[in-house]
């Protein structure tokens, strides 16, 4: 699949999102790149010998921002393309596993812990159409 085909597929992925989700990207700016480097899967506590990551927060979590924070640039949601497209035999599990990556980095924004994240894979079966 190609980028361009990729990041249509990430938009179809946003539309179908539920809008209480869809409104809590309000601030955050999601970008597609095609792999993440050694430095991101060590950043959180992975071996990149054996692991790599299909998303990825970067900023400041809401739980961490004091008064005096503001004037700075929306925080990011990056994709990983190509450890997307290979844990992914479809479209439709593509896009499942894209809403799953992003719900996923939305709770870093606000401050979740990866165990409580893991456990809300399951309570969203119907996520897309």
């Amino acid at each position: 699949m190609s980028r361009a085909e990729f990041e249509e597929v990430v938009a179809d992925a946003l539309d179908q999102l539920p809008l209480p989700f869809a409104e809590l990207l309000e601030n955050i700016v999601v970008q597609v790149r095609e792999a993440p480097d050694r430095e991101m899967i060590e950043s959180v506590g992975l071996d990149p010998r054996h692991h790599t990551l299909f998303g990825l927060y970067t900023g400041v979590p809401l739980d961490r921002r004091g008064e005096a924070y503001g004037n700075v640039l929306p925080d990011v949601v990056l994709l990983f393309r190509r450890p997307l497209l290979a844990a992914c035999p479809g479209r439709d599990t593509l896009i499942r596993q894209i809403q799953l990556t992003l719900l996923h980095e939305i709770g870093h924004h606000f401050g979740f812990s990866d165990e409580e994240m893991h456990a809300w894979d399951d309570q969203f079966p119907g996520i897309t159409n």
